[in-house]
């Protein structure tokens, strides 16, 4: 997967520029007034925490806020520090690098979609409820899964989850370096679904604006001698929503992995489908 090494562009540790960039008003560097003794609000909270009362769970937590209040550009080591009432470099006694702090980030969203999801008697109930799971926690985050949908955590809430899903692709009947395979092909295909998904909703509105209109403009306004295969559709692309795209992607996995699995699953619902490749292949997924 590729590597993210750092925040883009925002993420820096301000104190080492001296006091006045610690001392940044906003994520713009507007300063403030020295003649104000007091500080502002910010300042006074910092002042009041006392040294050792900060955890690594608080600093995710204030990081997942302003990353869903300001998205990728509003969020600053500064601005976190003044979100915590700490020094910003108390994260460093914490994380031992920012893109530590970006994988603590991405194992709080894991955890967040996979509470309370058990294995069950019909392993396609698991794959399709963790990959849903996982989207819509994603498009609550749109900003911090954007940062971290490609990264590998190697910390609690992922090693739970890949465990629970290569459990349900044994109990599909597949083993060994087929496991493996089918079990990384569900992961990424889950991931970089949801990621994709959350990278577009972490742009601007007016950028997602007009992308969406692309379809009630380019494509419904199409020569039919240059582009007979989109003038056919012209008029139904643009009623297409994510839900629709997603549940139907979704169902081509989900079909293609029965298809191919060794073990039918042995629910109610599913034993009757499953009574060979073919009818596997044209059965729908679980809801």
């Amino acid at each position: 997967m590729p590597e993210i090494t750092s925040l883009p562009g925002k993420l820096v540790n301000a104190c080492d520029k001296g006091a006045d960039a610690c001392d940044a008003g906003s994520v713009t560097g507007t300063r403030r007034s020295r003649g104000d003794p007091a500080g502002p609000p910010e300042r006074k909270a910092r002042a009041r925490r006392t040294r050792g009362s900060l955890t690594p769970q608080m600093i995710v937590s204030a990081s997942l806020r302003l990353l869903d209040e300001g998205g990728r550009d509003g969020f600053s080591l500064p601005k976190l520090g003044r979100a915590l009432g700490a020094d910003p470099t108390a994260v460093y006694r914490h994380f031992a690098s920012k893109d530590d702090l970006i994988l603590a980030i991405a194992d709080r969203l894991i955890e967040e979609a996979m509470t309370g999801l058990s294995a069950g008697p019909c392993w396609v109930q698991t794959v399709t409820e963790s990959t849903r799971r996982l989207r819509a926690t994603y498009r609550r985050h749109p900003a911090a899964a954007s940062l971290s949908a490609c990264r590998t955590t190697q910390r609690p809430a992922e090693m739970r989850v890949v465990d629970l899903l290569i459990g349900a692709v044994l109990q599909a009947g597949f083993e060994g370096a087929r496991a493996a395979v089918v079990y990384r092909a569900l992961g990424d295909f889950a991931l970089s679904w949801a990621g994709g998904e959350a990278a577009f909703l972490a742009l601007d509105e007016s950028a997602q604006r007009t992308d969406r209109a692309a379809w009630t403009r380019a494509y419904l306004g199409v020569d039919p001698a240059e582009h007979p295969n989109i003038w056919q559709v012209r008029s139904e692309l643009p009623g297409v929503d994510d839900d629709d795209i997603f549940e139907t992607i979704l169902s081509l996995v989900v079909s293609g992995l029965r298809a191919a699995a060794p073990r039918p699953c042995g629910c109610p619902r599913h034993a009757v489908l499953d009574g060979s490749p073919a009818r596997q292949a044209a059965a729908p997924p679980a809801s």
